[in-house]
């Protein structure tokens, strides 16, 4: 039987089927061009998972957060799917674009979304995939959590872990860890884009033993994997704190895949085109990206006042 339970192949089907609204993303200079992949896979039950990294505590931006695997492109032709994947596999070791993986394994471009502006004025642009275990030859399913263990750039991630996908919908924890479910999401208004903007935080439930850590690195990289550890040791179960950026893309994907609204309040539109356009006729998201360039107030005020 193929891995994914009827729900989730509902999900995967609308996913391939969602087409995203005219993007930015190509008109902004190559700078400013950044894509994050949204890998999603069957457990056991053929329930969806998505895979998330903890970013280095080394990094200069976005230090020992939570993230998908992604980052900025590398030339004008590349696209944000080839972004994501080559990313991709400088941090987790996902093979890219150009490599096989090995079987049974493939990696399916379902769709992509309207880009996000993050504050550090990146275009980031969500790529969506599929990772499939099903061996046809042999009508056997792998598991990727053991048979396709990711290798870790020290430099960038801390650890990798996965995320129930459907469970970004929801306000309690739907699988039970032996905790308090309502300690699954807090949530909160803010203001961004000169506008009421939702910041999601999700604490996603992970056992120790299901976080992978690299096996290499630096004496500060060393410590910050040493912390984790302390920490797990003394914990069953820990949370990692999914929020920001990440967690939004995470909730609109899963809006999609699921034809539900979450149960939460959310803002109703994905991504942030409009503002994108806006600060590009204020002369923003320059082709110079400056060390520590960084979106104020009064940047989102001024491009606001032009739509």
């Amino acid at each position: 039987m193929p891995p994914l339970n009827l729900a989730s192949q509902k999900a995967i089907a609308r996913l391939r089927n969602y087409v995203p609204p005219p993007t930015s993303y190509d008109s902004v200079p190559l700078s400013r061009r950044a894509a994050v992949l949204v890998l999603l896979y069957a457990d056991r039950s053929g329930d969806l998972r998505v895979v998330l990294t903890m970013r280095a505590a080394t990094l200069s931006s976005y230090a020992g957060q939570a993230a998908l695997p992604g980052g900025k492109a590398d030339m004008l032709e590349e696209t944000p799917f080839q972004t994501a994947r080559r990313e991709a596999k400088e941090e987790i070791g996902l093979p890219d674009t150009n490599q096989k993986l090995p079987r049974p394994f493939t990696v399916e471009h379902l769709c992509e979304f309207p880009a996000n502006l993050a504050r550090t004025e990146l275009v980031v642009r969500p790529c969506v995939a599929l990772l499939h275990s099903f061996d046809e030859r042999t009508g056997e399913n792998a598991d990727p959590e053991v048979s396709l263990i990711p290798r870790l750039d020290a430099r960038e991630v801390a650890a990798v872990f996965t995320a129930p996908f459907r469970n970004f919908l929801r306000s309690r924890d739907e699988e039970d860890w032996g905790g308090d479910p309502a300690d699954w999401y807090k949530g909160a208004w803010t203001e961004w884009h000169q506008s009421d903007w939702r910041m999601h935080q999700f604490f996603v439930p992970v056992r120790p033993k299901e976080v992978i850590k690299p096996r290499e690195g630096n004496k500060e990289q060393k410590q910050t994997i040493n912390q984790l550890e302390e920490q797990e040791k003394a914990e069953q179960v820990i949370r990692y704190r999914v929020f920001g950026m990440t967690a939004r893309m995470l909730v609109d994907v899963a809006r999609v895949a699921y034809a539900e609204e979450p149960e939460f309040e959310h803002n109703s539109h994905f991504g942030d085109e409009a503002i994108i356009a806006q600060l590009r006729k204020m002369g923003r998201l320059s082709p110079i990206r400056r060390k520590g360039d960084q979106l104020t107030r009064e940047d989102m005020r001024l491009a606001a006042k032009l739509s």
